[in-house]
């Protein structure tokens, strides 16, 4: 049987499961309560309110397990060129720790607390100066990794430095990013692999400008010589990137340096090291207790078994308010595929749209809609155990909320009024950190890449290139001169269009 024919019988077990309702397969089956419950060091994540069954589970890890799912994971550690249609190897586990025996992770594991020194040894240059302000210039997953924890693991006081991020190329940004900063007290950093990313490229000569030449400029670049030829910046200052690690699965590289920064460099190295608590887990551990094969393959189900078209994620913590933003990035342009590895069109749907915010303002906007809309969305709720806040009662307010929309979504309510009428029957899956720490941090963000390449696998779509990207990139580029003036556009509707602009 083909992946998509089993993808295909997915749906003839989720007709049978539907038939009862959420609430039912929980009376009825009251051990899952426990059972749909895996824990790996300070993740703990609880299934029990998914829309599926025992059987229906075990027909979801039989799919992955006749996908190759843990030949394939073995794979992506020991380096295979698994990224296919760039003939590459994907070895962001051998950044974070030293799982794997293949040669090529062991190098590459080598290299990658080579660059970490050289962090460490600039960041302790820049501590005996007196820069206060750090401003991150990158895009997309040279941004959002990096702005995301240092969102999330900044204490209430800034630390050594202050760091600011700026990504669009909208010349707004970089206006309200640099008022009120000292050129002479601030240094920049621009990430981008290749050097050739035109927001960054633009950015980076304001900063240059900004800060009156280039002395207090860094780069974090697989092009080292672009780096410096663009911006005059010194070998010394340029730190590495290999094109081995995408740029949305780059944070635990150099382009964590943002973050080092912003939290020190012992904090980061913890994060790499949850992150690598949770690697060995993923790696060594069977499907049917496997956290990451567990949340890949209800995705699977969610979108192939019940249909449903989107999936939200919501962070009961303010600090990771930016974390379905950065999970935008690296689901959907991980999975937003419609061939196959082989080029041949996949028969079955499949990346959802992704998107969310933080809970409880969340509550406010738009769980309207998923309690009484007429679509489901699963959902992800992300809560912390222990909070470093001093509000005793907000976080107690915080985690009642919580644990009400969850089971408001799963049981709903009945009422003779039909307004007043909650039909329930929507699915979620509650992800609790022990604590906001950068070692839980680090597995969280480690359990979904893994959840997002087991779902490549199972559809059988390559996780690592992002070709859909580049079009707009391009026409953006023929269209500039047009915009000067010194070309016409072929498209009649944009040629409207620029007559308007002009």
């Amino acid at each position: 049987m083909t992946t998509d024919a089993r993808l295909s019988h997915l749906r003839a077990q989720a007709g049978r499961v539907v038939q009862n309702p959420l609430q039912k397969l929980i009376a009825d089956d009251p051990a899952r309560a426990q059972d749909f419950v895996l824990r790996v060091g300070p993740v703990y994540a609880n299934f029990a309110r998914q829309h599926y069954d025992r059987e229906a589970l075990a027909a979801l890890f039989d799919t992955a397990e006749r996908a190759g799912a843990p030949a394939r994971v073995k794979a992506l550690f020991d380096g295979e060129k698994i990224n296919l249609t760039e003939g590459r190897s994907v070895l962001h586990t051998a950044l974070r720790g030293d799982v794997s025996d293949a040669p090529v992770a062991k190098q590459a594991h080598a290299q990658a607390l080579e660059a970490r020194q050289r962090m460490r040894a600039l960041i302790d240059a820049l501590s005996a100066t007196d820069i206060t302000d750090i401003v991150s210039v990158g895009i997309g997953g040279s941004d959002l990794g990096p702005r995301l924890a240092v969102d999330a693991l900044s204490g209430p006081k800034p630390g050594r430095f202050r760091v600011h991020f700026l990504s669009n190329v909208d010349g707004h940004a970089a206006q309200r990013v640099l008022a009120g900063l000292d050129p002479a007290r601030t240094a920049a950093v621009l990430i981008s692999k290749t050097f050739g990313t035109q927001e960054t490229l633009l950015n980076g000569t304001i900063l240059r400008d900004w800060l009156g030449g280039t002395s207090r400029l860094y780069a974090v670049s697989a092009n080292v010589q672009r780096a410096a030829d663009t911006f005059q910046i010194p070998p010394e200052r340029i730190l590495p990137m290999w094109d081995w690690v995408g740029g949305r699965y780059s944070l635990w590289s150099a382009v964590g340096f943002p973050i080092a920064l912003a939290i020190g460099m012992d904090a980061f190295e913890q994060m790499l090291e949850g992150a690598s608590e949770m690697d060995a887990h993923v790696l060594r551990t069977p499907l049917e207790r496997n956290l990451a094969a567990w949340h890949a393959m209800t995705s699977v189900w969610n979108r192939n078994g019940l249909g449903y078209a989107t999936q939200a994620v919501h962070a009961y913590d303010e600090r990771l308010k930016l974390l379905s933003n950065y999970l935008q990035q690296l689901v959907m342009e991980s999975l937003g595929k419609s061939v196959r590895t082989d080029g041949s069109p996949v028969g079955v749907e499949t990346v959802p749209v992704w998107w969310g915010g933080a809970g409880t303002d969340t509550q406010h906007s738009f769980f309207q809609a998923l309690h009484q809309g007429t679509s489901i969305v699963p959902s992800d709720f992300i809560g912390v155990v222990r909070s470093d806040s001093p509000y005793a009662d907000n976080h107690r307010a915080l985690q009642a909320n919580l644990l009400a929309q969850t089971e408001a979504f799963a049981n709903g309510q009945a009422s003779e009024d039909p307004h007043r009428a909650y039909a329930g029957n929507r699915p979620s899956t509650t992800i609790l950190l022990d604590a906001l720490t950068p070692h839980a941090f680090g597995a969280l963000l480690a359990l979904y890449e893994h959840s997002v390449y087991l779902q490549s696998v199972v559809w059988g779509i390559n996780a690592f290139d992002q070709f859909g990207v580049e079009l707009g990139k391009q026409v953006a580029s023929r269209l500039l001169p047009a915009l000067a003036g010194e070309a016409q556009a072929d498209d009649p509707v944009t040629r409207e269009l620029l007559q308007r602009l002009r």
